[in-house]
This record gives structure tokens, C-alpha cells and sequence, in this order.
């Protein structure tokens, strides 16, 4: 069994979380005694096991508190994103169910949200101070009917409305092991003298799932109230950080410092960082390896857990661009129609053997992620290839491929060309109505200096992308905007982009 109730007793007085801004602290003994008590005070407001608690809380103590009481008794665990509108998230509680809300008041629309839950009138709300107040009340012994709760976390909706992924849970005692846990064991060694930074928002699964973990583990978590690339290489080496998990717009953010600012810092304590979540161009993560060393390692997985990949830097250097071979589950690559595809030849990316998920209440969505033949195969709608040793390379999300005059175009190729261009800070390239090729390519650009916007380094960007890439992938036009949408988590919700452009024009599927 492993649970932060063991290194509780046995370390009590090791820092669990440790905030990196302030070097607030939250030992493992305290930790233990809020989370019983907040067990008692979720029982209090009658939420019993299979229920569901909503948290809208920025990165602080208190989101692991709160999150290891509802996994002592049994409860769903729904974070939201803190960038969501008051309807947005609304639209959340109402679908997840949730009977309690707990609103952190650093969020300017949590009152919004409230008056909308209260009129709905199927939730509770609590703000976090209120949460506090009632949870020090409590006792702080176990509750009696302990069971494993586990979280309900909602996609980023950058393709659409978010979609809840719903796990069974198991019953057993909150302490017995879970796959998450004997994963990031076996395949990171971390334990109790692992020291754990998490620059990224606590809502998106990575960074709850891992962290979380690691207090399964008995290591330090080094939360990041907010992600900037000098308070990240500060927190390294202040915190004396050992792991750490980023995406791929955090290294291009640190890859851009000047170089006194990148270089002065001593990051010798550094032996693993972990990327995911979007993919990751190629000059971007050979420039991380020269920098940081071969400690990059990267997976290739969604928050459904239908299976995953992995890939080490040495790998990597033999692969470059690949996000690894199956740890978990077995890959196959289909076409349209469900028939395998064979090495080299991009389709459908589908895992066999991973956890049996469902989108809830939308029962279309989930049929649509299962394969036509085979019900336990399942897909996140991403299209890649697999090569003759098995590695796998991502091609693009199925939904922003552009078909131009019957020629299929995958972005994401022209967006890792175009970002490490030294002008460009971020991109996105989608497809725009074009009344001859049903679709046109079209670069949206953020520059690295607003001022530098217009139509003299739009050409220097056509010229720059004639030199690496075919004509058909070249972008016909350039647009630029001061800040694209990208979540704190690293994707871009390109779907808003591709709304401008349409203009109700039906985007083609």
C-alpha cells in the first residue's frame, strides 16, 4: 500500500508542498490531518461514495487538500480550468453533477459562478475561506466508510465542448496502489527524496495526476503558482529540484531568454524532465538536450488513460520526432474504415488494453472513439505513424488537418518549422475557405515584437518556409495577432482561431 497517510506517519514532518513563490509549506503530518478533516466535512454535506466534488482553485495547498479528502471518501474529483467563464464553468458542474463547489475568490468570475449554480440549484457552494473555516471544525480522525475516490477531469474543449472522463471506480481502500502510481514508480524511480517541480495549472491532468502521485510516492511537490521561464530555472535551483514535467511552449519560452538570463542559473540538481501534451518540434528538443543533457523524456498519452508511449533521449536522438514505443497498451494505426495501415503510412492512432473510459452522458462520443471492429480499441482523434522498429511519430489532431484540392496538410509540420524562426513567438496554422481548393493554408503568427507585425516579416516568412518546406504546405497568407489562445497547459485552442475565418462557413471534418 502507498498513500500520503504512510509518509505521514512515518515522516510527518517533510514538506509535502511546498509553493515556490513564497516558500509556503504544507508538511506531510499536516497535509494528512486537513485531509481527514475535510473527508468528514464532505460527509457532513452529504456526499457519499460516487459523488462528485467540483474545485475551481488556482495552484495553492489547499487544491491537495481538498483533493485528498474526496479521494478518501470515495468522491469524483472535478477541477476546472481557472480561464473558464462563469457559463463555462458552469456548464461543467451541472454536467459533472457535481453536489459541492469549491470557488478559490482569486478567480474574478467565482460570484458569477455562484449566483449561476445557486439558481440551477443542484450544488452546493463553498468559497475556499468558507471551506476552511468549516473543515477546522472538523475532527480529524478517519471517517468510517473510506473508499477510493479517483478524479473526473474535462478535456481543454479546444476541438469543442468539453467531454468528462469517467473511470469506474474500484472500492478498495483509499491507500491500495493504483496504475498511475506503479507507472511513475517503475519508470522514474521517484520516491521520498524526490524533489518535484510543477510549473503548470493543478486543474489539467498531467499535472494533478503526477504530483499527486508523487505524494503516493513520499516525494516533494514544488508547485508554481504561475509558469515564466526565469521563475522556473529560480525555482530549480533554489528548491534543489530532481524531476520536473513541462510542455513544449515552456521550453520555446526559456529557449528565447537572453543568455545571461538562461545560463545563470545552476541546475545541477536536475536529473529527469518530463514533456507530454503537445507536441514538441524538433529543433525545439534538440536545443533542451544540448542545454539540459539526456534527461528529456517523453510520453505521448490522454486524459482518457486508453494507453501511452515513451521515448528516452538517447532514443530520441536515434528517432528524432518520434514520442516513443507503447508502455501501455498496444498501438495499431487504421484508416478511416478501421483496416490497419502498415509502417510509414499515417492513419487513425488507436491503443489497445487501456483503461475502459467514457465521456460522460454523451454516449455518441464515446462510440466515436471506439474502433468500428474492435470496442476495446480506442482513439483521441490524433493521427501519427508507426516505423518498422515499432517508434511511433505524430502527424496532427484529425480535426486541423486542411485538405487542400484533395491534398491532405498536417500543421502542426508547418508550425515546427515556423516556431523557431527568431520572429516568432508562437503560431498557429489552420485552414481558411478558398472557393477553388475547398481550403487554403494560412499562418496566424504571434511576433517576438508586436512592432515588427506587417507585411515585411510576412514575407520574410514565406520565404523562410519555401526554404524548408514543400510548395503545397507553404501558408498563402499571414496574419498576425499579439496573443494567441493557448491554455496554461500548452495547447492552443485553435478552434477559436478557425472561428474568425469561417464565419459561418461549415469547417470541413
Amino acid at each position: 500500500m502507498t498513500h500520503p497517510r504512510i509518509h505521514a506517519a512515518a515522516r510527518p514532518d517533510q514538506p509535502a508542498i511546498i509553493i515556490a513563490e513564497s516558500g509556503e509549506t504544507l508538511t506531510y503530518g499536516e497535509m494528512e490531518r486537513r485531509a481527514d478533516q475535510g473527508a468528514h466535512l464532505l460527509r457532513q454535506h452529504r456526499l457519499n461514495g460516487g459523488d462528485t466534488v467540483a474545485m475551481w482553485i488556482t495552484n495553492r495547498p489547499e487544491f491537495f487538500e481538498i483533493y485528498w479528502a474526496a479521494q478518501r471518501a470515495g468522491l469524483y474529483i472535478t477541477p476546472m480550468a481557472t480561464a473558464l467563464t462563469a457559463e463555462e464553468a458552469q456548464y461543467i458542474v451541472g454536467n459533472s453533477g457535481a453536489k459541492l463547489l469549491i470557488g478559490d475568490v482569486d478567480i474574478a468570475a467565482v460570484s458569477a459562478l455562484f449566483d449561476l449554480v445557486r439558481a440551477d440549484g443542484f450544488a452546493t457552494c463553498l468559497t475556499l475561506e468558507e471551506w476552511n473555516a468549516a473543515r477546522a471544525t472538523m475532527p480529524s480522525g478517519r471517517i468510517d466508510d473510506e473508499s477510493a475516490g479517483f478524479h473526473m477531469v474535462y478535456s481543454s474543449g479546444t476541438t469543442g465542448r468539453p467531454k468528462g472522463v469517467k473511470l469506474p471506480l474500484t472500492g478498495e481502500d483509499p491507500t491500495a496502489p493504483n496504475n498511475l502510481h506503479d507507472r511513475l514508480r517503475d519508470a522514474y524511480a521517484f520516491d521520498q527524496h524526490t524533489i518535484y517541480l510543477s510549473p503548470a495549472p493543478l486543474y489539467h491532468t498531467a499535472p494533478m495526476a503526477y504530483s499527486t502521485t508523487c505524494h503516493r510516492l513520499g516525494s516533494t511537490v514544488v508547485v508554481m503558482r504561475k509558469f515564466d521561464p526565469v521563475g522556473a530555472l529560480k525555482a530549480i535551483e533554489r528548491y534543489r529540484i530532481t524531476a520536473t514535467q513541462m510542455v513544449p511552449t515552456m521550453f520555446v519560452r526559456m529557449l528565447k531568454l537572453p543568455d545571461e538570463e538562461r545560463l545563470g542559473h545552476d541546475l545541477s540538481s536536475l536529473q529527469l524532465v518530463i514533456h507530454a501534451a503537445a507536441p514538441c518540434p524538433v529543433e525545439i528538443k534538440r536545443k533542451m538536450i544540448d542545454w539540459f543533457g539526456p534527461i528529456i523524456f517523453e510520453y505521448y498519452a490522454g486524459s482518457e488513460g486508453n494507453g501511452s508511449t515513451g521515448i528516452s533521449s538517447e532514443e530520441w536522438l536515434q528517432k528524432p520526432g518520434s514520442v516513443g514505443k507503447a508502455t501501455w497498451g498496444i498501438l495499431h494505426i487504421c484508416d478511416e474504415d478501421g483496416r490497419e495501415l502498415p509502417p510509414g503510412e499515417p492513419g487513425i492512432i488507436y491503443f489497445e488494453g487501456g483503461w475502459p473510459f467514457e465521456y460522460l452522458n454523451d454516449p455518441e462520443k464515446t462510440r466515436e472513439s471506439r474502433h468500428p471492429q474492435h470496442p476495446d480499441w480506442s482513439m483521441l482523434g490524433d493521427i501519427g505513424y508507426v516505423d518498422e522498429d515499432g517508434y511511433l511519430f505524430l502527424t496532427d489532431r484529425k480535426s486541423f488537418m486542411i485538405i487542400s484540392g484533395g491534398v491532405n496538410i498536417y500543421p502542426q509540420e508547418i508550425e515546427n518549422v515556423l516556431i523557431n524562426h527568431p520572429k516568432v513567438a508562437d503560431v498557429a496554422v489552420i485552414g481558411v475557405p478558398n472557393a477553388e481548393m475547398g481550403e487554403e493554408v494560412k499562418a496566424v503568427v504571434q511576433p517576438a515584437r508586436w512592432e515588427e507585425a506587417g507585411p515585411a516579416l510576412a514575407e520574410e516568412l514565406k520565404a523562410y518556409c519555401r526554404e524548408h518546406l514543400s510548395p503545397v504546405k507553404c501558408p498563402r497568407s499571414f496574419d498576425f495577432d499579439p496573443a494567441l489562445p493557448r491554455l496554461d497547459t500548452g495547447k492552443l485552442y485553435k478552434r477559436l482561431i478557425r472561428d474568425r475565418y469561417w464565419d459561418g462557413t461549415v469547417i470541413p471534418k
